[in-house]
């Protein structure tokens, strides 16, 4: 047990080790707050769609070379967001359809661009790594870490600002017309915040894995609690605690950062599943 503390405490010594906790923990944090909202309004698929969307909009900003591709895959993201929920309201094209053609039509055109037009040598590892995040947490910069935190603390206080309006959407979306909420412009408020998420995401578990981070930790609390308010926090405590024994366990194992991180989500999920079974939930 000595010689793990005292092989921790040496990582800890390097500044890619606290970037990758730092990052690690602000997206986990920001994943659940929305998560509990996106399950209970059956927009848990939005999160899945958005992130193939990511990989697409990183498709094309590596074929045309963009140092920082932050700068187009961020805006396409949203902007796909605002389309999938529009595309989602129409008569003709709903839900996990407009999901379908949104996500896999830019994932399979992403993934026919870097085929085409990289010059990498090394195009399946490049793209595994893309998919399911970096096999190292070596990747994540200072600049990386700087942006992460700013777009982190928005996320956190607009969620903050309009807590009782998302509530009042989440619950009741017709009563929340009623009372004068404009539902419509605070769906697509969680649609652009979810995107923002996402491209935070990718670096540290990749494309596919997003939608995990989001959906475990507000299923787990689910499991425990019934209050909105009490299955946010419990949410947001599992998601931290659950991405820190991740990245610590992918430091001493050497296993790659994003599935091990979900690993973890999913076993949370099953040990709260088995205490909310056996104590009949904690109805507070």
């Amino acid at each position: 047990m000595n010689g793990l503390m005292e092989k921790l405490i040496l990582y800890f010594e390097y500044p890619f080790v606290r970037y990758a906790l730092i990052v690690g923990i602000l997206i986990a944090l920001c994943s659940s707050l929305l998560g509990v909202t996106l399950v209970l309004k059956r927009f848990s698929f939005i999160g899945d769609g958005l992130s193939h969307v990511a990989f697409g909009g990183m498709a094309i900003a590596t074929v045309i070379k963009m140092t920082n591709h932050m700068l187009l895959i961020l805006p396409v993201t949203i902007v796909c967001a605002i389309l999938l929920l529009r595309t989602g309201q129409n008569a003709k094209i709903r839900g996990d359809a407009a999901v379908a053609m949104i996500s896999v039509g830019a994932l399979a055109l992403g993934y026919l661009l870097i085929n085409i037009f990289s010059a990498s040598a090394n195009l399946a590892g490049d793209v595994c790594s893309t998919l399911f995040g970096s096999t190292s947490i070596l990747t994540l910069t200072k600049t990386e870490v700087w942006l992460c935190a700013a777009l982190s603390l928005v996320v956190i206080a607009v969620f903050l600002l309009f807590y009782h309006k998302i509530f009042a959407v989440t619950f009741d979306e017709e009563f929340a017309k009623a009372a004068g909420i404009n539902a419509g412009q605070y769906n697509l408020l969680i649609a652009v915040i979810i995107a923002i998420i996402i491209v935070l995401a990718m670096n540290l578990v990749g494309s596919l894995l997003i939608s995990a981070l989001v959906i475990f930790p507000a299923l787990s609390a689910m499991r425990l609690f019934k209050n909105f308010k009490t299955v946010i926090i419990c949410s947001a405590i599992l998601s931290v605690f659950c991405a820190v024994l991740g990245i610590l366990t992918s430091i001493l194992a050497g296993t790659p950062v994003g599935s091990t991180i979900v690993a973890v989500d999913i076993a949370a999920f099953a040990l709260c599943s088995l205490i909310g079974r056996i104590s009949g939930g904690v109805r507070r």
